[in-house]
């Protein structure tokens, strides 16, 4: 159900299929999953408890950990691609560039964890989301090449805020299911995070993907097929560029990058809006769920 859904929105925003057959598509991907919905609630020993979700609590900590997978691992995915492509960094230095990000994150557990007991949970879960929306904002205006510093102190804040999402929203699932369904609660958070990663890959790539085609603006002189392929992605553009002579190559290695700095700029500024109407959303939900 969830693949289906995931190619439906990618072949629709790509026009790479008909409109019907996309939207044939969504539609047996939300049948097949209300299926197995409708199977789990009748069934005497489901797979995932669906009724766990009626808890607004454990709503909310499902929300908050897709979201913070979704955002953390499409940065991640964007930017392994933008040091390597854009900035000729290997590999290993793509990797070395980001470890603020996983540094940070690894550090805010002991510390979020303190900061739920001190100030609770709702505030700091709006206030983790809240941060991260800032750290994309300010980090799509970021130039890589030439603000590095600035790039490592705000990975640095959005690896602790996104992590500290996080960690709230395990207590806030962990706190609010029951006790002899705890196993279950604990199932549904690893869901949570295993299709907030797989989302997450999807969602930016097809941002990067259909930004970048929009915006990218070739030199004079290509042929159909190869417009067609050095729009496509940047690492299309790239092969394509390796096997045309120097001048023709580095003219649409130029427009390529180009074309994904903008890329970078939309898909950080989609995911920062996306984690500041969640962050809105959270407060008031769990201030419902705690007058409750």
């Amino acid at each position: 159900a969830s693949l289906r859904r995931v190619y439906s929105a990618h072949s629709a925003l790509t026009g790479h299929l008909a409109r019907w057959v996309s939207s044939f598509t969504l539609r047996t991907g939300a049948q097949l999953l209300g299926l197995f919905i409708r199977t789990q609630l009748a069934t005497s020993r489901p797979m995932i408890d669906m009724r766990l979700f009626t808890h607004r609590i454990i709503l909310s900590g499902v929300v908050m950990a897709m979201t913070a997978m979704i955002t953390l691992v499409g940065f991640e995915l964007l930017m392994a691609q933008e040091l390597q492509f854009v900035h000729g960094l290997s590999p290993y230095e793509a990797g070395v560039f980001m470890l603020p990000v996983m540094v940070a994150s690894g550090f805010s557990g002991p510390i979020a964890g303190a900061l739920v007991s001190r100030l609770g949970l709702r505030l700091v879960a709006t206030g983790g989301m809240a941060l991260s929306a800032l750290s994309f904002y300010v980090l799509a205006m970021t130039d890589f090449s030439t603000q590095q510093w600035q790039a490592w102190g705000l990975m640095a804040l959005l690896g602790f805020s996104a992590a500290s999402a996080l960690l709230a929203s395990t207590s806030a699932i962990m706190a609010a299911a029951p006790a002899e369904k705890a196993a279950a609660a604990g199932a549904i958070e690893t869901m949570a995070y295993e299709l907030g990663a797989g989302l997450g890959i999807a969602i930016f790539g097809l941002l990067l993907s259909r930004s970048f085609s929009a915006s990218i603006r070739l030199p004079a002189g290509l042929e159909a097929q190869e417009i067609a392929r050095a729009s496509s992605s940047m690492g299309e553009a790239v092969q394509l560029a390796n096997s045309l002579p120097p001048t023709q190559g580095q003219a649409i290695l130029d427009a390529a990058r180009h074309a994904f700095i903008w890329s970078h700029s939309v898909a950080l500024s989609s995911a920062g809006s996306m984690l500041l109407l969640l962050a809105v959303g959270m407060w008031f939900s769990l201030a419902k769920a705690q007058r409750r």
